[in-house]
C-alpha cells in the first residue's frame, strides 16, 4: 500500500504537519482536513520516518512544480502537460492524481509559503542528500518544461538550493547534467556522433579526457545515487520509483556510449 493509502486508510499516524501538512491536508478537502485538527503533531514519528518521508517528497514536488510554473507570472501549456505526463508517468491512482493536481494548484498561490515548505522537506529529509538531489532534479525538469530557464525560474532554483543546503557548485553541476541529457536524446539527424558523444559525457559529469577507471567510477556513483531501491527505502515514494529507473537507464546510455566509442 501506497503511503496515501495509509494515511486515507486511518493510519494518521504519519501526518507531518508543519505547512506540508497543511498543504496535504487541504488537498485531501475539508472533511479529511477537519480530521487532522485533533491530532498532536508533536507526538507523532520523528523527522526521518520512511512514509512521512514518503508524504513530504509527493507534496513539496507537485506544489513546488506549480509554484515554478507560476514564477514568471503565467502557467504555460508545456508546464500543465510536463506536470501531466510526470502524473501519467507515475501511474498515479485517480485519488493520488487528483491530490497531486491539489498540490500543484497550491504551489501556483500567490502566498503559497515556499520557504517554509522547503525548510520543513528538509528537516523531513533527514541528511537524505540523494533524495535532496533528486527533488532538484524534477524542480530543474519542472523549470525547463516550455524549454527555456528565465531569469525568474532560475531565481526560484536557486532559492530551492539556499534552503536545501546545496551549493551553487553543485547546482550547476547538476543543472548542466540535465542539460547535457537533454541534447543526448535529442532525436533527429542533425546532430554528430562527436557532438552526442560529448554530451554523454557531460551526463556522467567527466570530462572528454577521463580514464576508463574514471569513467567507470562517475557511472557506478550516478547509478548508486539514483538507484531506485536505495531511494525508496531512502523515503522517495514508491509511485516515484519510475523517475529513478529512468535517470538510471539514461545515464546508462550515456555510459555504454562511452563504453563504445573506447572499443
Amino acid at each position: 500500500m501506497s503511503w496515501l493509502g495509509k494515511v486515507v486508510g486511518g493510519a494518521f499516524g504519519f501526518m507531518m504537519g508543519g505547512p506540508l501538512g497543511a498543504i496535504l491536508g487541504a488537498s485531501f478537502g475539508h472533511q479529511f482536513d477537519e480530521g487532522l485538527q485533533s491530532l498532536e503533531y508533536e507526538e507523532q514519528l520523528n523527522p526521518g520516518d520512511q512514509h512521512r518521508v514518503q508524504m513530504a517528497f509527493f507534496t513539496a514536488t507537485f506544489s513546488v512544480m506549480g509554484h515554478i510554473a507560476k514564477a514568471d507570472g503565467k502557467v504555460t501549456k508545456a508546464e500543465i502537460n510536463l506536470a501531466k505526463k510526470i502524473m501519467d508517468e507515475l501511474v498515479l491512482t485517480e485519488e493520488m492524481r487528483k491530490t497531486a493536481i491539489n498540490l500543484f494548484q497550491q504551489g501556483k498561490a500567490t502566498d503559497f509559503p515556499i520557504a517554509d515548505v522547503l525548510d520543513q522537506f528538509r528537516r523531513e529529509c533527514h541528511r537524505r542528500t540523494h533524495l535532496i538531489q533528486m527533488f532538484l532534479e524534477i524542480q530543474i525538469q519542472a523549470a525547463y518544461a516550455d524549454g527555456v530557464l528565465d531569469k525568474v525560474e532560475e531565481s526560484v532554483l536557486l532559492n530551492i538550493c539556499a534552503h536545501l543546503g546545496i551549493s551553487r557548485f553543485d547546482y550547476k553541476r547538476i543543472k548542466l547534467q540535465f542539460q547535457a541529457q537533454q541534447r543526448f536524446y535529442q532525436h533527429g539527424q542533425e546532430r554528430s556522433t562527436e557532438s552526442k558523444l560529448d554530451d554523454a559525457y557531460a551526463v556522467l559529469g567527466i570530462s572528454t579526457t577521463a580514464t576508463d577507471a574514471e569513467v567507470k567510477k562517475a557511472y557506478r556513483t550516478l547509478i548508486s545515487q539514483h538507484h531506485p531501491d536505495k531511494l525508496v527505502a531512502k523515503g522517495l515514494p514508491e509511485e516515484m520509483m519510475i523517475i529513478a529507473k529512468e535517470k538510471t537507464q539514461k545515464i546508462s546510455k550515456a555510459y555504454e556510449a562511452i563504453r563504445t566509442s573506447r572499443k
